[in-house]
């Protein structure tokens, strides 16, 4: 990690040394394996391992980033020199610049983000396998769509001119698989995976590719439903995705486009009272934990909805000065591209009742285990989107249930949410299972 500051320096150093007012730089080294195979047999094995420099310089107001993945001094002697040159002739951005010193990160906190165990291509190829056979193996399952493993490992070192020079690294590993159950036009596919920081969090691949295999079987022989106004209740494997069109609506730059339906909700009633929604950086073992964003900002855990109301946006430095408002830590970015804001550990705080109680006074509704499309207006919050799953009767789920379309609108579906107690933290973004009252369904 010594020269990995020691590159991050040198490109700082030559950007200044070039003309630059100010700069910072990402290295990123990384390494992964990633296996696929399809009914026993490797399908697919990918390593890379590679250095990847980003050098953002700022001339003024006008900034300019290059890349590089060769670290010898005179490649990044060039690579800062052509930096400027673009700079200077890029137009003017009055919301561009480093943060203020007092805004950095002045420690990096243990997260226990790194494991070490460097699992090669014979054990993640075991790992599929067993999967897949433990998916094939269930009644009802005839054949595998694929299965697969992989590792991965991280170290990033973030710098500016500015005298900000810190670093962190991070492990993970994944394990999934899919099949599909029944035959000629009655088949139907379901999957199952597990991801992790350390090697052994991972679910067992067994367990996975069973889950996998009576999932699919259970979707055999859907029906169809009338078009009607009811009770959806999302399985917490999709619920994160209500909380993922939050994070998209309450990005800095689209609430200062103004192209976000939340734009002008800061500190208003978006949820019913007694929601939570929290964004944690500092989660141990997190998937999306960090010791500090892209610009070298502080982060802290924060209740992003608290009560239901609205606290804050997600901002990095650019869209923060915009809205006159102070960074909250969302930078990301990548080795040639500017910070933008995302969500850390994401999650929508558990309820109190059970999914089994949450669904017990519905009459009639769905419960949905696929989402598919992407129909969401992201400025005017209209929600329409394929669904699966299966119907509601009597507080009980009864057949299954496709060829359906859900729609609503965000604003008045999170005004209806209600979270039961299963939350668990399978992703950077999670949810417990959800209930939303009064949608429609676009049935037969």
């Amino acid at each position: 990690m010594n020269d990995l500051n020691g590159v991050v320096s040198l490109g700082l150093e030559a950007a200044k040394a070039r003309g630059a007012d100010s700069a910072d730089a990402i290295l990123i080294e990384q390494k992964s394996v990633e296996v696929s195979i399809l009914n026993g047999a490797t399908e697919h094995v990918e390593r890379s391992e590679g250095y990847d420099l980003g050098l953002r310089v700022f001339c003024g107001k006008s900034q300019a980033i290059v890349s590089t993945n060769k670290l010898d001094q005179d490649t990044i002697q060039r690579a800062a020199g052509r930096a400027v040159d673009m700079a200077r002739a890029a137009p003017p951005d009055p919301f561009a610049g480093l943060a203020a010193p007092e805004q950095l990160a002045q420690g990096v906190p243990d997260l226990d983000l790194w494991d070490g165990s460097d699992i090669g291509e014979d054990a993640l190829r075991g790992l599929a396998k067993e999967a897949e056979d433990a998916g094939l193996s269930v009644k009802g399952v005839s054949r595998s769509t694929g299965a697969g493993a992989s590792m991965s490992t991280r170290q990033i070192v973030l710098g500016t001119s500015d005298g900000f020079l810190k670093s962190y690294r991070r492990s993970g590993y994944g394990v999934s698989v899919a099949v599909i159950a029944g035959d000629g036009t009655g088949m139907e596919r379901d999957y199952d995976f597990s991801s992790s920081v350390h090697f052994h969090d991972l679910r067992p691949a067994a367990e996975i590719g069973r889950n996998a295999g009576e999932r699919a079987v259970r979707r055999l022989h859907p029906r169809k439903v009338s078009s009607q106004r009811v009770s959806i209740v999302y399985d917490r494997r999709i619920a994160a995705s209500l909380i993922g069109h939050l994070a998209g609506a309450i990005s800095g730059p689209a609430v200062a486009r103004g192209t976000s339906f939340l734009k002008d909700m800061l500190n208003k009633q978006v949820f019913s009272p007694g929601i939570t929604i929290i964004d944690d950086p500092h989660m141990t073992r997190g998937l999306g934990s960090r010791p500090f964003d892209a610009e070298g900002v502080r982060v802290r855990r924060m209740d992003v909805v608290a009560e239901g109301t609205l606290r804050s946006f997600l901002l990095d430095q650019s869209s923060a000065r915009q809205l006159r408002l102070e960074p909250t830590g969302h930078a990301s970015r990548g080795t040639g591209s500017q910070p933008s804001p995302s969500p850390s550990n994401f999650y929508l705080a558990k309820g109190t009742l059970s999914p089994d109680a949450l669904m017990a006074d519905i009459g009639k509704g769905l419960y949905v285990t696929e989402l598919l499309g992407m129909g969401v207006n992201g400025v005017t919050g209209d929600y329409s989107r394929g669904a699966a799953g299966f119907w509601i009767e009597n507080g009980a789920l009864t057949h299954p249930v496709s060829e359906v379309t859900i729609a609503g609108n965000l604003k008045d579906m999170y005004r209806n949410l209600t979270p039961a107690d299963d939350l668990e933290f399978r992703m950077a973004m999670n949810a417990p299972t959800c209930r939303v009252e009064g949608m429609t369904i676009a049935g037969a």
